[in-house]
C-alpha cells in the first residue's frame, strides 16, 4: 500500500516550511505529498461544500494556500523520490493550455514524479472571481482533459470545441510519464463516467472504508460501458490514520492502492509525528 500525506502547501509561509515538511515525509517513508487548491476563499459564500455536513470548507479566508504547482516545484527541487500530488486542482476554472504547460514542466523537472489530481470545482464564487462560467463546468472539464493530453503528446495540436480553439502548435517539454497520471477527484454527479473515460486514477474524498467499498461497483459498471478494464484505474483514498495496519489492510481488501493521510490527523508536532507514523505504520505495510 502506498501512503501519502496532505497538505504540504496549506498554512505555510516560506519555502523552508514547504520543502522541510516534504523532506520529513520522504525520510519517514511516505510515498507522496499532496496539495489542496483554492485561488481565493470568499468571506461569505452560498455554495455548499459537498464533503462536510456544514456545507463549509475548513479554511478561513486568511489561510495561506500556496499555489500547488509552485509548492510542488519547490518540493521537487528539495527531494529525490517522493511523488508530487495535487489533491485536487480545479481544472474547470483554469486556463487548460497554461496548466498543461505547467504540469508537463513539473513532471519533466522532477523526473516523472507528478500525480495530477483534478476536479470540476464546487465554489461558484471562486469561478466568478476567476471570470469563468460555473455552468457546464463538467463538460468543460472533460474537454480540457482531452485537449491537454494532445498538448502532452508532443505532436501538432488540433482541438476545436465549445470551449477551446487550438490549432497548429506544439508544446515542449512533454511529460516524462506517458501517460501523465490524471487522477480525478470527487464522488458526485457523473464522476464514474468521467473517470472511466478520462482518468488514470480516482481520488476518493471519503474516509469510511465501507462507504468507499460501495462506490467501487458503479465505477466498474462505468468502465464496462466504455470497454475499459477497471484494474487500470489507481484508487487513492483519504484516511485519518486511525486503526493502524488493520485499517490499511481493510482498504487494501476493497482494492485501494494509496491512502493519503491529513497532516492534522497525526497527533503532535510533524517533526515527531511523521517519523513515528512511518515507523509504526508505513514500515509495516508499504
Amino acid at each position: 500500500m502506498k501512503i501519502g500525506m496532505i497538505p504540504v502547501n496549506l498554512g505555510v509561509g516560506t519555502a523552508e516550511e514547504v520543502v522541510g515538511l516534504a523532506q520529513l515525509a520522504e525520510s519517514s517513508g511516505f510515498e507522496s505529498v499532496w496539495t489542496f487548491e483554492h485561488v481565493v476563499v470568499p468571506l461569505e459564500y452560498e455554495s455548499k461544500y459537498p464533503y462536510d455536513a456544514s456545507g463549509k470548507m475548513g479554511a478561513a479566508p486568511e489561510t495561506p494556500f500556496v499555489d500547488p504547482l509552485i509548492a510542488l516545484t519547490a518540493v521537487a527541487a528539495g527531494t529525490k523520490t517522493i511523488r508530487l500530488g495535487t489533491g485536487v486542482n480545479i481544472l474547470s476554472q483554469a486556463n487548460p493550455l497554461f496548466l498543461a504547460k505547467q504540469a508537463a514542466s513539473l513532471d519533466a523537472l522532477s523526473g516523472g514524479r507528478l500525480l495530477l489530481g483534478l476536479g470540476i470545482g464546487w465554489l461558484r464564487e471562486e469561478f466568478d472571481a476567476m471570470g469563468v462560467p460555473f455552468e457546464r463546468r463538467g463538460a468543460r472539464f472533460d474537454d480540457y482533459v482531452a485537449a491537454m493530453r494532445k498538448v502532452w503528446s508532443g505532436e501538432v495540436v488540433e482541438h476545436q470545441s465549445d470551449f477551446i480553439s487550438w490549432s497548429g502548435f506544439k508544446s515542449y517539454p512533454v511529460p516524462v510519464q506517458n501517460p501523465l497520471p490524471v487522477i480525478i477527484g470527487g464522488s458526485k454527479g457523473k464522476i464514474y463516467e468521467r473517470i472511466a473515460r478520462h482518468g488514470n486514477g480516482w481520488y476518493v474524498p471519503g474516509t469510511n472504508v465501507n462507504e468507499i467499498a460501495g462506490l467501487l461497483a458503479p465505477l466498474k459498471d462505468a468502465c464496462a460501458d466504455v470497454g475499459r478494464d477497471p484494474a487500470e484505474i489507481e484508487i487513492t483514498c483519504m484516511w485519518t490514520g486511525q486503526g493502524g495496519t488493520d485499517a490499511v489492510r481493510a482498504f487494501e481488501d476493497i482494492g485501494a492502492h494509496r491512502l493519503v493521510v491529513p497532516l492534522f490527523a497525526l497527533a503532535g508536532d510533524p517533526a515527531s509525528a511523521l517519523p513515528r507514523f512511518g515507523e509504526e505504520v508505513i514500515a509495516k505495510v508499504a
